[in-house]
Formats: C-alpha cells, sequence, structure tokens
C-alpha cells in the first residue's frame, strides 16, 4: 500500500505541476515536482528498499527544497522580483549540499530512514531553516493578500499545513504521508490558481 499510494502521490504530483508551469507559475512547479521526486523516492524506498542514492533524491527534493520553492512562488506572487534570482541561489546551494553531504550508516528497512540517523548537522540545519522560511513567507503573502485572494490564500495555506503533515508522517506512516502530500498538491494547484 505504501508504494501504490507514494506513486499516486507522485503522479498526481507531477501532473498538476505541468499545468502551474503552463500558467507561468513557475516556482510552484518547481515546488510541485519536488513533490513528486519525494513522492517516487518514498515509492522506490519502499518497494527496493533505502540506499544512499534514493535518500539523498528525497532529501533534496522533500527536505532542501519543497517548502523554499513554495515560498519562492507566493513570494513573486506578491510582486518581489528579487524572489526569483534568490529562489534560483537557495536551489543551487541546495543541490551543491545535496551532492557533497556525505550520506553514513546503514539502510536496512523499507521505512524512511531518519535524517538524523544518515546526515550531519549542516544539510539539516539548512533543511529546517529553508523550509520554515518558505513556510513562513508562504503565510506572511497569504495574511498580507488575504482581503484580495480570500479563498485561494486559504487554500495555500492549507497546502502548506498539509505538506508539514506530510513530513512529520513520513517516519511513521508512509501510506498516510504519501496520502496528505497529492492532498497538498491538490490544495496548492487550486490555491495558486484561484483568482479570488
Amino acid at each position: 500500500m505504501d508504494v501504490l499510494l507514494s506513486f499516486a502521490a507522485a503522479l498526481v504530483s507531477l501532473r498538476l505541476a505541468g499545468l502551474l508551469l503552463k500558467s507561468g507559475r513557475f516556482a510552484w512547479a518547481a515546488g510541485l515536482l519536488t513533490f513528486a521526486a519525494a513522492a517516487a523516492s518514498m515509492a522506490w524506498g519502499s518497494a527496493h528498499g533505502w540506499d544512499g542514492t534514493v535518500f539523498r533524491l528525497y532529501y533534496l527534493a522533500g527536505a532542501l527544497l519543497s517548502a523554499p520553492l513554495l515560498g519562492i512562488g507566493s513570494l513573486q506572487l506578491s510582486g518581489r522580483r528579487w524572489a526569483g534570482p534568490l529562489g534560483l541561489l537557495y536551489s543551487g546551494l541546495a543541490i551543491g549540499i545535496a551532492a557533497a553531504m556525505p550520506v553514513h550508516g546503514a539502510f536496512s528497512s523499507a521505512q524512511v530512514p531518519h535524517a538524523q540517523d544518515h546526515v550531519d548537522v549542516l544539510p539539516r540545519v539548512v533543511a529546517i531553516a529553508g523550509s520554515s522560511l518558505g513556510a513562513l513567507a508562504v503565510v506572511l503573502v497569504a495574511a498580507a493578500t488575504l482581503r484580495r485572494r480570500p479563498l485561494g490564500n486559504a487554500l495555500l495555506v492549507a497546502a502548506v499545513a498539509a505538506a508539514g503533515i506530510a513530513s512529520a508522517l513520513t517516519q511513521t506512516a508512509v501510506a498516510a504521508a504519501a496520502a496528505c502530500f497529492a492532498i497538498a498538491a491538490a490544495l496548492l494547484y487550486a490555491g495558486a490558481t484561484r483568482r479570488s
């Protein structure tokens, strides 16, 4: 069941990312692509077992990139022109960290590995800071523009909440986490494309 739900979450996220890409919401589309990559990694890990390569992709997509890219998308929507270059700079940093970070320890099961068992402190600190700032950006922009887009902003905040729940559940309930990733992707798409 973990494999099927994770794979389904990856497909939903990928499809919605394509639709956002068509509508010019590039940072949010990239955020959903990272949802898709994280969910696909969970599917692979559940089906074939985890290894350093799959964990590195999962960590890059899920921990380092998804929330920051959603935050960049919100900042761009609010007219912050500096957000695009900042997003590119941060994405490059995150990719560099994921490529260079040593992944240690044994991967012994189909359960999602705990980052603290396999990754040093610096990548974990960057992931926590990036995710926190990305989620904060979504919430602050939604609050600042609530009168203009009440329903759309409520959907975006709900998407961030669902993504946070998904991240928390990956350690204990992969199927539930995958379902939350799919819900977060759908909410994000609805919020990003909603005019009011």
